[in-house]
């Protein structure tokens, strides 16, 4: 993916350095305002054209327009030529391998606490 900005700075290194700064909870929040800046007012979703129209605001102006074909295709889970909120976070997480190494790691623990406490 591209830079982010001036300073050379890849989206793969800023998610896990917001997901640190921000928590779970605000993450989350920052990717919901980030959809609602891409998305398109009146069908609710992200669609091919509002994100070349909107792309600036998050810093992707210098994406091709191969690569913004790309990010679309590999987001479109239900294969509707649209990305929907989920999609988006989904996407965003996939885009960053080290935030989901980490996200890995929390669902395994979880999964061995369940099993802990399930089990006595």
């Amino acid at each position: 993916m591209a830079a982010i900005g001036k300073g050379g700075v890849s989206f793969e290194d800023l998610l896990p350095v917001m997901a640190n700064k921000l928590g779970g909870e605000g993450l989350i929040k920052e990717l919901c305002n980030g959809f609602e800046l891409l998305m398109d007012k009146d069908k609710g979703v992200i669609t091919l054209d509002s994100l070349r129209k909107n792309a600036a605001f998050l810093g992707l102006q210098d994406l091709k327009e191969d690569e913004l074909v790309s990010m679309m295709s590999e987001g479109d889970l239900d294969g509707d030529g649209a990305l929907t909120q989920m999609e988006f976070c989904v996407l965003m997480f996939r885009l960053s391998p080290e935030l989901m190494e980490e996200s890995w790691f929390c669902v395994e623990e979880a999964l061995q606490y369940e099993i802990n406490n399930n089990s006595k």
